[in-house]
């Protein structure tokens, strides 16, 4: 036989299991050889390091004419692919909300993929469908709501989560209103302007969602908050009282937890205003969610079982690897907007009276891969005990980040994190553009491999750093080490600039 008649082996065969397992071995051996090889939390030389080793693997062609023996092919790609990953598990890696997933959860992910189920159809997954159930509804009791009645789906991220709660709020609310279905008529035919309120500085995924589903960004109705960053209660009832007749609010958008400053806001509150005008509440816990794990900060949520759609990220705070959000409604018969006609193959009403039932009618996808099993196998392995620790041990360390950047005479720390993002600026002496100069620091320590960090735009577009913590095995003397490096090269550079002065 030739090497292209052999190379195709199904993973789930008993030839492919076994050459899956000598393959999972390679894998692994270039992972760890990877972690061994790069001593920070990314390879040195930054975007252009990168392009030349990409370059320098992905020459040929994606397809050639002859396949060759997969574990080469695998060395080929996945080895420089893990060169050049960021080692999330590494305590310098503080940029983005990626956790350090565990080992449970990853060979989970390896069953899925193995097994490749779908959940839109019954004869796809019949198993996948059922705990892809039952996780959504112990995530609704959760939240609070009635796992009786609640609904929702696993999504591919925060943002897609965002995107369905707006298209399930601007068909129920506009159904109620107009007595008409803005998903089967489209919005021209309603005769009114959907409005979406929120607050000042929301995530952008809800200015995209807002264009994406036909209401357009100009339709945001923005409301101020307080000094902490909090949507008013009072400011809401004005905005809502003080909409133009032909405006129809579709959708309130709280915060609850931010992904800069951990800013939730007053969901009681905004909740009774929300009820009182009968407008869709939905909370964006996509970050902040983390909190209901623990029973420290779990007040922080207060209220949020009045949402009637929520938000949360379980890639983000959960320990699993992405893709693992959740889009929760508190009624699932407001999920009508997924739903298809059931005369098609795959929503047949003999067949859903049989119990032939799959979740095309919940979810913006058709084949979607049981992202339920990694959830379900890391919650059950830690346990409620052992997550909320997970979750405060992350808190304290930002917390103690912070102490420790307040503690240096050029650092500014605006307020004490919450969760466990915190952000900070280097104010360098004389007249250095701090904005720039902040940009031109990130960029440095990323470029030289010492650390990872983010930055975002606050009070008028000033550059801000930040760090996340997200990995619960960082100890307070790494991140002592970190910031204590962070800060000498910042002093470096503004030594350096002063004098060239």
């Amino acid at each position: 036989m030739t090497r292209s008649e052999t190379s195709y082996s199904p993973a789930g065969t008993p030839a492919g299991l076994a050459e899956l397992r000598t393959l999972l071995d390679t894998a692994l051996d270039l992972v760890a050889k990877a972690a061994v090889d790069r001593p920070g939390p990314v390879r040195a030389g930054g975007p252009a390091g990168a392009r030349a080793a990409a370059d320098a693997v992905l020459s040929g062609p994606l397809l050639p004419e002859e396949g060759c023996d997969p574990a080469d092919a695998l060395t080929a790609l996945a080895g420089p692919f893990a060169d050049w990953s960021v080692d999330v598990t590494h305590p310098a890696a503080l940029a983005r909300m990626q956790c350090p997933p565990t080992a449970a959860a990853v060979a989970a992910e390896v069953v899925a993929a193995t097994l490749n189920q779908s959940l839109h159809a019954w004869e796809s997954g019949p198993f996948g469908l059922a705990l892809d159930r039952w996780v959504i509804a112990e995530f609704g009791a959760l939240v609070g709501y009635d796992p009786a009645t609640c609904g929702g789906t696993l999504t591919a991220g925060g943002s897609v989560s965002n995107l369905m709660a707006l298209i399930a709020a601007r068909d129920t609310t506009l159904g109620l209103r107009t007595v008409r279905f803005a998903a089967k008529e489209g919005l021209p035919a309603l005769g009114v302007q959907p409005v979406v309120v929120c607050p000042e500085g929301i995530h952008f995924s809800i200015q995209r969602g807002a264009r994406i589903i036909g209401i357009g960004e100009d339709a945001l109705r923005t409301v101020p908050t307080d000094a902490d960053g909090r949507m008013r209660g009072d400011a809401l009832e004005r905005v809502l009282a003080g909409l133009p007749e032909n405006e129809v609010p579709v959708a309130v958008i709280a915060c609850a937890g931010s992904t800069d400053l951990g800013v939730v806001d007053p969901l009681d509150e905004i909740a009774e205003v929300t009820e009182r005008h009968g407008v869709w509440l939905h909370a964006d816990a996509a970050y902040g969610g983390g909190a209901l794990f623990s029973p420290r900060l779990r007040g922080l949520l207060k209220g949020i079982e009045r949402a009637d759609s929520v938000t949360l990220d379980l890639h983000k705070f959960g320990w699993v690897p992405a893709s693992a959000a959740i889009m929760l409604v508190r009624a699932a018969d407001t999920l009508a907007s997924f739903g298809l006609d059931p005369t098609t193959c795959l929503s047949a009403d003999d067949d859903t009276l049989a119990g032939y039932i799959g979740s095309q009618n919940t979810s913006l996808q058709t084949t979607r891969r049981v992202d339920a099993l990694k959830i379900a196998v890391t919650l059950r392995t830690l346990g409620a005990r052992r997550l909320a620790e997970l979750v405060d041990t992350c808190h304290d360390l930002a917390r103690h980040a912070a102490a420790r950047l307040a503690e240096h005479p050029r650092v500014e720390v605006p307020v004490d994190p919450p969760m466990t993002a915190l952000l900070f600026r280097y104010l360098p002496a004389g007249p250095q553009d701090p904005d720039a100069f902040n940009g031109a620091l990130r960029r440095r320590v990323m470029e030289q491999g010492r650390a990872l960090i983010a930055r975002t735009h606050l009070n008028g577009g000033r550059v801000y750093l930040k760090l996340i913590m997200l990995n619960p095995d960082t100890t307070p003397a790494q991140v002592d080490a970190v910031i204590a490096d962070l800060l000498a090269l910042a002093e470096e550079l503004d030594t350096r600039a002063a004098g060239e002065r």
